[in-house]
């Protein structure tokens, strides 16, 4: 079923799966006035305006529902969809068992040992809230909300944070995160520093960055590309191979769902909303 793969981002039977997860959330009761909309043709416009970022106007002449009830529909649906899918699919790992096999996906896929995740930002355009200045302007000339995530070796988000003003830096954003919190407390439960194989070097484990980030025990960004060496050069050309899985990841998901390649016409609450759902969608499917 190409033509519904096309249409919905996903094939039929992960539809059917996911409407079954959200159908309780979202089903709404027959009135004496009038016939409910059904939970699937709620869920179906909602993944529609994900996988195309289309205006409710004109979303509202293909499914026959007024633009408002539809904004409506589909911010309902957002919300169920994080609710159902959030435990499952967009957990932070709580113990050393997790981190180590994502660490061993690294070392696997992308030869570097003792990474525990690929760290970066990304710039959702937004239509600036009224009243709200220059606080949502970016370095890009654009007006935007910060998505920071997390990555495994897989494509998988397995941390994020959203709805930071476009105008904040990377390491602005890492700073005030509760992701920097729990590292500064250990509440992470990552792995104690360990031995690299075939080596007597003990080595932490650690997330990844570029270079907007600070460096940190558990944090690695690249050499300044000044004058390096031969190692540092290996390094940081080993470093970039691995930190590729997050940027790869945000053009999965911008790929799969198209309303991150418009200006989403929205309050930056519901835009979080919507990037909070995408993301529980992108690693159920």
């Amino acid at each position: 079923m190409k033509g519904f793969r096309d249409l919905l981002r996903m094939s039929v039977e992960e539809f059917n799966d996911l409407l079954e997860r959200v159908t309780p959330q979202i089903i709404k009761r027959d009135t004496h006035l009038r016939k409910a909309i059904s939970p699937r043709e709620r869920l179906s416009v909602t993944l529609r305006f994900l996988a195309t970022g289309e205006t409710f106007n004109s979303l509202s002449f293909q499914f026959r529902i007024g633009s408002t009830t539809l904004s409506r529909i589909v911010m309902e649906t957002c919300a169920a969809i994080t609710l159902v899918l959030r435990d499952d699919y967009l957990k932070t790992p709580s113990s050393e068992t997790e981190w180590k096999v994502i660490a061993k996906d690294f070392e696997d896929k992308w030869h570097f040992p003792h990474c525990i995740g690929a760290i970066d930002g990304k710039h959702i355009f937004i239509q600036p809230p009224a009243n709200s200045g220059s606080t949502f302007y970016n370095y890009k000339s654009r007006f935007s909300i910060i998505l920071m995530a997390v990555v495994d070796a897989n494509y998988r988000f397995v941390y994020a944070s959203a709805g930071t003003q476009g105008r904040a830096s990377d390491a602005g954003v890492f700073a005030h995160s509760n992701l920097r919190e729990a590292m500064d407390t250990g509440t992470l439960n990552v792995p104690p520093d360990a031995t690299l194989l075939g080596t007597d070097s003990t080595m932490p484990y650690v997330l990844i960055g570029d270079e907007a980030y600070p460096l940190r025990p558990d944090l690695m960004k690249p050499y300044p590309s000044r004058n390096l060496n031969h190692d540092q050069r290996i390094f940081n050309y080993r470093l970039s191979r691995a930190r590729h899985v997050v940027e790869n990841a945000f053009g999965i998901l911008a790929n799969r769902f198209r309303v991150f390649r418009t200006t989403i016409c929205l309050h930056p609450d519901k835009v979080v909303a919507i990037v909070f759902a995408t993301l529980c969608l992108h690693n159920f499917l």
